[in-house]
């Protein structure tokens, strides 16, 4: 049974509103090095200035071992004004994405992974999808 909570992680209040959009994810990473280089927009569409937290999550979907279903990798936090928008990236590196396989040993497997990006852990805006070879 799941059991859902009342004030998931990030839950906040505003007096205004916001959109998510034009999600782009450049992945150039390997199990060693490289970056993943996440962008997208925020629109403040509400009446009032405020602000936002937009929060980046990531699962390893194809992992020899049990992890967390969703990590927390990133969040920044933006003020804008009515009608303003912004862009917003987060950057990310092998070390990201380690997790201890069943031999003990900390390592970046290859493999698909999810992001989510949203307000808060229940209140996704995007999603995207990216494997590391």
């Amino acid at each position: 049974r799941l059991v859902k909570p009342i004030y998931p992680f990030g839950h906040g209040l505003s007096y205004s509103n916001f959109s998510y959009s034009k999600l782009q994810i450049n992945n150039q990473l390997s199990t060693t090095d490289g970056e993943l280089h996440i962008r997208f927009q925020i629109n403040n569409t509400g009446q009032y200035a405020g602000d936002e937290v937009p929060q980046l999550y990531v699962e390893d979907v194809q992992n020899s071992v049990i992890t967390y279903r969703w990590q927390l990798r990133g969040f920044e936090r933006i003020h804008l004004k009515p009608g303003e928008s912004t862009e917003v990236s987060f950057t990310l590196r092998p070390e990201h994405f380690t997790l201890i396989n069943r031999e003990m040993e900390e390592l970046t497997e290859p493999g698909l992974f999810r992001i989510v990006i949203g307000s808060s852990s229940q209140d996704i805006r995007l999603k995207g999808e990216f494997s590391i070879k």
